[in-house]
């Protein structure tokens, strides 16, 4: 089982919802609002802090716990559809998740996804 957590402008997440609610078998998601900044410029460029860098800026964070079999499309459908091009687009981290357990029935595991 893998644990998606994925960092995205706001903006883009009714997108994002749509693309992952269109997989078959999508498990489901959780959404909190969140604030950061990232390393500040964009690759090959050079970092120049102004004052607006150095605030945090208003993003989302969904978090979500799939079978491994359907984590690479989960994080290539929010990949393509949180894109836009620019800095700030955000991360996507895919880590192991050692167990999950669903509090209402008891499953555990892949039945808990």
């Amino acid at each position: 089982m893998k644990q998606i957590t994925a960092i995205i402008q706001p903006h883009m997440l009714t997108k994002v919802e749509h693309a992952l609610h269109a997989l078959p078998h999508f498990p489901g998601f959780t959404v909190l609002r969140a604030k950061g900044h990232s390393r500040g410029c964009a690759p090959g460029h050079a970092f120049l802090a102004t004052e607006w860098d150095l605030f945090e800026h208003d993003k989302v964070a969904l978090f979500i716990v799939s079978s491994d079999e359907l984590a690479p499309r989960i994080v290539e459908a929010i990949r393509q559809n949180a894109h836009t091009g620019l800095p700030g687009d955000g991360v996507i981290v895919v880590t192991e998740a050692v167990e999950v357990v669903r509090i209402h029935s008891g499953e555990r595991g892949d039945d808990a996804v």
